[in-house]
């Protein structure tokens, strides 16, 4: 194949291959809320700014302090649903994903609606979560 050719390939596979890879993130970091598994929501994370009630969002956390916050949060409520709703590549290297999330407060019926906001970075071949807020 001519350089002119994989030039071609080149660009379209690259982009191709990366949001490929942040689909499949956005489906890791469902599975993750799903299963109210917050250590591999941000699994090689470095560090999360993390907006959720009772977290303060002013400065970004260790991987374990996020962890530690989320899974509180998570532990007072039932899921019911969380469907990915948007995946998209802001620029390059730079993800975001919103999901929305139905579920429960734990010993209660009613049925609250919430979105969750992910945001991606990709660090040494790897969509990693950096950024979580949710919002009514």
């Amino acid at each position: 194949m001519s350089r002119t050719v994989w030039a071609l390939v080149l660009t379209v596979v690259g982009p191709l291959a990366s949001q490929s890879g942040l689909v499949e993130a956005a489906r890791r970091a469902r599975a993750a809320w799903l299963a109210h598994d917050a250590e591999a929501l941000f699994e090689r994370s470095p560090g999360v700014i993390l907006q959720i009630p009772g977290a303060d969002p002013s400065s970004g956390l260790r991987r374990q302090q996020a962890g530690e916050l989320l899974a509180r949060y998570l532990r007072a409520s039932v899921e019911r649903s969380v469907e990915i709703a948007t995946v998209r590549e802001v620029e390059a290297g730079r993800g975001y994903v919103e999901l929305v999330r139905r579920f429960s407060v734990t010993g209660t019926a009613e049925e609250r609606r919430e979105t969750v906001f992910v945001g991606l970075r990709r660090v040494a071949g790897w969509w990693v979560v950096v950024e979580l807020r949710t919002a009514p």
